[in-house]
């Protein structure tokens, strides 16, 4: 949060009385206040208006009430709105009014929504909601019973009930899996849409049992994707605080979909071992590797596993997350620690948009060796997509090659991420692919799809001669 936000000055209104405050930023629904004149308001008095004035804007914020808390630093308490309540830091960062209450006004277009859902999908949640709520209530059971275990006993037992009950609960999903498939098969795209919201509406109490799933609908960061979804989908495991808890976290991550994911970063990590070897034969200077949408860039652990690997990499990761690169910068240092060798790496907090801006954003990075993104085109209009190409290969040296990921329009997970999930991605064919390079004079081509035929790689050479052969 911006520290200046912690500078405010605020009136309040009671009646004719027009009273000096000092206001300070404390949460997104309240503020501590510090009387500038001498006052013997009572918990729970209400002015009439809030006036707040901050970088020459005023903002007028209605009937208040002050909660008295014990005076520290001055501030004898906070002020919270009655009638509307405002979302400070947006209106503070943002100048954006934004009321709590705004997510009413949806109810009136979301309360029709379940008329238009089919009968047969109808029936169908129905049924899961209730076998879901049957499964849940015997695992919690299993658990109460070894509930007053030793640690290391309780994980045992936990353990074998996942490896024998739990797999018939695996199998439940999966077959349920098929069923939703069936019945969707030929729905449009808004009726998925309205389909898959009513679906996660009625699992959300069971849906925010599983960590993934959870994370993967609430969005924390507001999007889907975030280094902490890509964090678990490596980690594979069963989280939770319960066993119904973890097999429900594990399930989404064996589907087709999230192997892909963790196929796409073993694929990474061998094109650029292979590079570094044939590079090395030829000259000491390090590849300048550029990574785009980044993440947490757990791959790059995967790379480096010696001090001569370090020597051979200037990794520049750019990503629109801050907190995405934080994670990638800690994880740099730690296994520079582990490694006892600098590793070169530069932070780029940059989204798409600013790099299709005008800018010398591209001066600044230079260019580079290698250029990848893994998820990134998942997400990108055919339009935005090729813009970013294009952008990218002007980034290149000559000769050298830039690999682009994107999940094939066949991914049998498909619609086990829309509905369970909220997790939608912009699919493409091979042809789809290689069409957004239509105004990339490079003749070096292709496209390669993983094992789990659902990641796609588009392979991309420069025009020019490279500094060594690959």
């Amino acid at each position: 949060m911006d520290p200046n936000l912690f500078e405010i000055k605020a009136n309040l209104v009671d009646g004719h009385l027009d009273i000096p405050i000092d206001a300070k930023y404390t949460s997104k629904y309240s503020l501590l206040i510090r009387f500038l004149i001498t006052n013997n308001f009572r918990d729970g008095k209400e002015f009439s208006n809030l006036i707040l004035r901050r970088n020459g804007n005023s903002y007028d914020l209605g009937r208040c009430r002050f909660v008295s808390e014990p005076n520290i630093n001055g501030y004898a308490g906070r002020i919270i709105c009655v009638n509307d309540v405002y979302d400070l830091e947006n209106l503070l960062v943002n100048d954006k009014y934004v009321k709590l209450q705004n997510a009413c006004l949806n109810l009136p277009l979301l309360l029709p929504l379940k008329n238009k859902i089919s009968g047969k999908f109808k029936s169908y949640v129905s049924n899961l909601t209730y076998d879901l709520c049957l499964y849940k209530d015997f695992f919690d059971n299993l658990d109460a019973e070894i509930v007053e275990e030793p640690v290391s006993i309780r994980k045992a037992l936990q353990k074998t009930l996942i490896n024998t009950v739990g797999r018939q609960f695996m199998e439940f999903l999966d077959t349920n899996l098929e069923e939703l498939e069936e019945i969707v098969k030929d729905f449009s795209k808004e009726e998925h849409e309205d389909h898959g919201f009513y679906f996660r509406k009625q699992l959300w109490n069971t849906i925010k049992y599983a960590p993934f799933m959870a994370r993967t609908n609430l969005k924390p960061r507001g999007y889907a994707g975030d280094s902490e979804m890509m964090s678990m989908i490596y980690a594979n495991g069963y989280w939770g605080k319960s066993t119904f808890a973890k097999l429900l976290h594990k399930h989404p991550l064996v589907q087709p979909g999230a192997q892909a994911v963790r196929n796409r970063r073993k694929i990474i990590t061998e094109k650029l071992c292979d590079l570094k070897e044939k590079h090395c034969r030829f000259n000491s200077k390090k590849l300048k590797i550029l990574s785009v949408a980044c993440g947490p860039a757990c791959e790059i652990q995967d790379i480096l596993l010696t001090a001569s690997d370090c020597e051979s990499f200037h990794f520049v990761l750019l990503d629109q997350d801050q907190s995405a690169l934080y994670e990638a910068a800690k994880m740099i240092d730690s296994l520079q620690k582990k490694l006892d060798f600098k590793i070169t790496a530069d932070f780029v907090n940059e989204s798409v948009r600013t790099m299709l801006a005008p800018s010398d954003s591209k001066q600044n990075m230079g260019q580079f060796d290698f250029i990848y993104s893994m998820g990134l085109f998942d997400y990108l209009l055919p339009t935005v997509a090729s813009r970013v190409l294009e952008k990218l290969y002007e980034q290149l040296k000559p000769g050298r090659k830039m690999v682009i990921g994107n999940f094939h329009v066949s991914n049998p997970s498909k619609n086990y991420m829309e509905y369970w999930l909220d997790w939608v991605l912009y699919y493409r064919t091979e042809e789809d692919f290689v069409s957004l390079l239509r105004n990339v004079p490079s003749n070096e081509i292709d496209v390669a799809i993983d094992e789990s035929g659902v990641q796609m790689f588009l392979q991309v050479t420069k025009n020019g001669t490279a500094d060594f052969v690959e």
